[in-house]
């Protein structure tokens, strides 16, 4: 069946239970390549020596420079509502950048 109103062009992205649930992190770790950028979302737990990485994403470079523009706008729309986000200089800072390729920083 086809809806008339519904707009040709439109996706229609689905969202499971599981996916939906979400993953927390506190530190990402991001390298690239010529051809892609990776960016690990770790979980650090204060007084664990290891951290595993929770997910992995993987962009080209043109979705990992949209990421950041849509980044940058949601940052800027929530400072205006809420206030400046205060960034914490601490421990997480001491965790190299580096994770088999190009240093990035998060």
């Amino acid at each position: 069946m086809s809806n008339e109103n519904q707009d040709p062009n439109q996706l229609n992205i689905e969202l499971t239970e599981e996916i939906s649930q979400g993953i927390y992190s506190n530190l990402a770790i991001i390298t690239h390549s010529p051809s892609e950028f990776v960016v690990d979302f770790v979980l650090v737990m204060p007084g664990i020596p290891k951290a595993n990485v929770k997910s992995r994403i993987i962009l080209t470079p043109e979705h990992a420079k949209r990421l950041m523009l849509a980044l940058q706008e949601n940052v800027h729309k929530y400072e205006a509502l809420h206030g400046p986000i205060q960034i914490h200089e601490g421990q997480n800072n001491l965790i190299p950048m580096t994770f088999g390729g190009p240093a990035g920083q998060a």
